[in-house]
């Protein structure tokens, strides 16, 4: 049982030995890289310990059992903490998603529903803020387009990490918000008091570590420049500062109109540009490893709805595990982490049947 452990532990062993290296830390990218899987290493070395040790302790205990009563009366305890430390390295040894440990950059969108649905992009956004606030992460907003109440046809926000530890990843927390959230409520537009039902898109991408992560060439890059427009599409600025980027190879667009000067906007969109393409590369190697990789719970499919939040009801529903709460007022201050745990449980077992078919 567990023998593919010896060569993580040999991993592990080495890459403390490289990070011990002041040259490594002079490549910021590759220190990060490898800071992060000796991370995730070091929760598997600490976890084949405990197993390793629990598995003495209850061989000694059965051993002694037989001339000694005391020592048989540990045996069932020994015997479940057993079980525990080999369920908890069993669940360790998943491949991870390699982006996991990753920062995020997500996309909100006003979907149908015209000013309700940006106005509920609005609360998306101000939901994972303050989620992100809970766990110590940072938050950047990268592009806006307001509407005229005050909402959002559309919002790009970085989010920064705190941790090498893939399983505290932001991406490893926020890659399953991906998808259409659906909203029931009595529009603020609505003078009749009736529910109306509308909806927001969010897209989810691992941000890049350095520029030259993802190499693109001037050649693959068409760039136009416009004028800002702020709500009802009027002028902003009297300059044209808005760029749009269009990878020609993919047909990636993105747009980048918050800075003041066309420079900025430009490093902004090709920051959001890499974390597009490095999540339209991953994507290609899912498909092709789609028996340990692929994901059930993260959706590729960016027009299925994923969550339901009720207004009338307080209630939040997750379409994907079954999860359903009563409390979403919470969730929308950013009590956001039972239902992301939903989602990383079911992850978790679809990965754990999977290399189970395939082990």
């Amino acid at each position: 049982m567990f023998e593919s452990v010896q060569d993580l532990l040999d991993e592990h062993h080495e890459l403390t030995e490289r990070l011990a290296d002041p040259a490594v830390h002079q490549d910021q990218a590759l220190s990060r890289k490898l800071g992060r899987r000796f991370a995730e290493l070091g929760a598997i070395v600490a976890a084949h310990r405990a197993w390793t040790q629990a598995e003495a302790d209850l061989a000694d205990a059965r051993e002694l059992a037989v001339d000694d009563e005391e020592f048989a009366a540990e045996v069932p305890d020994l015997e479940a903490t057993a079980e525990q430390a080999t369920e908890k390295l069993r669940r360790l040894l998943i491949p991870r998603d390699p982006a996991d440990a990753r920062d995020a950059i997500l996309e909100i969108k006003g979907g149908e529903g015209g000013e309700e649905a940006a106005l509920f992009a609005a609360d998306l956004l101000r939901m994972y803020v303050r989620f992100a606030e809970t766990k110590g992460w940072k938050t950047e907003i990268l592009s806006t387009t307001e509407s005229d109440l005050g909402g959002y046809k559309d919002v790009q926000v970085a989010i920064k990490g705190n941790s090498t530890d893939p399983s505290q990843g932001v991406f490893a927390h926020l890659k399953f918000e991906g998808g259409v959230h659906r909203v029931q409520r009595v529009p603020v537009t609505e003078s009749q008091g009736r529910i109306h039902t509308s909806a927001a898109g969010v897209l989810v991408f691992p941000e890049v570590d350095a520029p030259e992560e993802v190499a693109i060439s001037g050649n693959d890059l068409k760039i136009d420049v416009f004028r800002s427009s702020g709500p009802g599409g009027q002028s902003v600025n009297t300059t044209d500062s808005a760029v749009r980027i269009t990878h020609l190879p993919t047909g990636i667009v993105v747009s980048m109109q918050n800075e003041k000067s066309q420079i900025q906007n430009r490093e902004a969109g090709m920051r959001v540009l890499r974390s597009r393409l490095l999540a339209h590369r991953q994507e290609k190697l899912d498909a092709e490893n789609a028996a340990t990789r692929h994901s059930q719970v993260r959706t590729m499919d960016r027009s299925e709805r994923i969550r339901t939040y009720n207004y009338p009801e307080n209630r939040v529903a997750d379409h994907r595990t079954g999860y359903k709460a009563y409390n979403l007022d919470a969730v929308l201050d950013g009590d956001l982490g039972p239902v992301l745990q939903s989602c990383i449980e079911m992850d978790e077992a679809h990965r754990l049947e999977a290399l189970g078919q395939h082990g």
